[in-house]
């Protein structure tokens, strides 16, 4: 068959499925506690998470990447399960412990059959609420992420991550540092550090326990309310009240161009961008179709632009990463060296030309298509339920904002899309930040102009074998 015949007889896309998300109950126990229980028949696996409003952003900046240690640190032991023993505790339940801290929050959650869910919670109860940070283990773990931070800096695409961050914000802002911390806060942390910062986050009345799954026969409050009876006695008093949005304050007010050194390096990573947004803004489903259209789908204006059309990627992408403060709104790619200021060109130019021009109808319906259509897709499992009612949880988000989710995508316009890009991309603010061959591209990029240019030489190391790398 010729191109013509096999495009004649393609399939044509279909509509979206019905879908509705499950309806939750919500229980809040004497101490503060919230629990919110989904119950999904015919899923004997069952989460269990634990949600605490609080995460890297909140920390002290002098103990700066003590939440996410002590988040790996939990799981090393017990006052009742030491070292191992936790690990086989878990194992014979048949369930899967797990502990992380982001910058907005800290999670522990367990999966487990319903049927030894009882158990699970207790065991959950225990990890979160007595764990005891031994000494060797902390030290152990505070040394691997200094190694972890040298490879940072000897691999560009992790390395200009941390710079775009430190670019785009003040220095007052936890956004401008490493969620995991940096070398000299690292340094410094140890056992008691990671205790103090633990005793932050169990105040009950910024905490949540979700449970999603198979819950017939199940009385989820009363079994939460046993194990976490101790949850919060421990708690640092003057950590609990309000919890506030973390300072996002910008530190770039005209465009910039700040570019690292690699010498020899064959592709340059960049991120164009600048202080986004936080996740409570009135427009954020409009948000959602815009950066889908500029760079979120396979077809995205920048994806057909630089990689299908010009060639000089693999891939690119553009979002906001919406916290509880302003997360960043980014652009990022790794093209070819001698791609790098063109590259550059065409990105700004996209980012004018979906403030100044409207999007086509076309455009409009295939990201409204697809983000309706993949929404279901999101919440196959009991965990990814769980998750997202976290979500809820830790933005105070309505308790309908899932279920009207697809009905709010279908009702953006073609207006809507203009009126977001042109609030919120600011392209008189637009940091771009680089990590490649400055001498094989600094003149170029002195003369295009772009904003007042920065190059930076350090001794960063090289990575051997280090080359060509398709960005996500």
């Amino acid at each position: 068959m010729t191109l013509e015949e096999i495009l004649a007889v393609r399939p044509s896309a279909g509509h979206p499925r019905s879908y509705r998300f499950p309806d939750f109950e919500r229980t809040i126990l004497a101490s503060g506690l919230q629990v919110l229980q989904i119950d999904l028949p015919g899923r004997p696996l069952v989460t269990a998470s634990l949600v605490v409003r609080r995460g890297a952003s909140d920390e002290p900046r002098e103990l700066a990447g003590a939440t996410v240690l002590a988040a790996r640190a939990m799981t090393e032991g017990t006052e009742h399960y030491a070292g191992v023993e936790l690990v086989e505790a878990a194992e014979r339940l048949g369930a899967t412990l797990n502990v992380e801290a982001t910058w907005d929050a800290f999670f522990a959650a367990v999966d487990v059959a319903a049927s030894r869910l009882p158990a699970a919670i207790d065991l959950l109860a225990e990890l979160v609420e007595r764990p005891t940070f031994p000494h060797d283990d902390v030290a152990r773990l505070r040394d691997e992420r200094m190694n972890d931070l040298l490879q940072v800096r000897a691999d560009s695409r992790r390395r200009v991550e941390r710079v775009f961050a430190e670019t785009i914000y003040s220095t007052e802002s936890p956004y401008a540092r490493p969620a995991a911390g940096d070398e000299e806060s690292v340094a410094r942390l140890s056992a008691d550090a990671l205790r103090s910062v633990h005793r932050a986050l169990l105040a009950p009345d910024h905490a949540a326990l979700i449970v999603g799954g198979d819950l017939a026969g199940l009385n989820v409050p009363l079994l939460v309310e046993r194990a976490f009876r101790s949850l919060g006695a421990a708690a640092d008093a003057g950590r609990r009240g309000t919890v506030m949005a973390p300072v996002a304050t910008p530190a770039v007010t005209e465009p910039i161009v700040r570019f690292f050194h690699k010498p020899s390096a064959v592709q340059t990573e960049l991120r164009i961008g600048h202080v986004g947004l936080p996740r409570h803004v009135t427009d954020f489903h409009a948000i959602g179709v815009m950066s889908a259209i500029l760079g979120g789908l396979f077809n995205s204006r920048l994806q057909m632009n630089l990689r299908e059309e010009k060639g000089y990627t693999y891939g690119i992408g553009a979002s906001f990463d919406m916290r509880r403060g302003a997360g960043p709104f980014s652009v990022r790619s790794a093209v070819q060296t001698a791609a790098t200021v063109p590259a550059i060109r065409e990105i700004l130019g996209e980012l004018d030309r979906i403030r100044e021009t409207e999007v086509t109808p076309a455009e409009l319906a295939a990201a409204r298509d697809y983000l309706v259509g993949v929404f279901p897709l999101r919440f196959e499992t009991p965990g990814a339920v769980v998750a997202a009612l976290g979500g809820l949880f830790l933005h105070s988000l309505p308790d309908d904002e899932l279920a009207r989710y697809r009905h709010a995508i279908e009702a953006v316009t073609i207006a809507d899309v203009q009126k977001v890009a042109q609030d919120h991309i600011r392209p008189g603010e637009l940091a771009i930040v680089a990590v490649g061959d400055a001498d094989a591209v600094g003149a170029d990029l002195r003369a295009a102009g772009f904003g007042d240019l920065e190059v930076i030489t350090d001794d960063a190391p090289a990575v051997e074998g280090e080359g060509e790398e398709e960005t996500e």
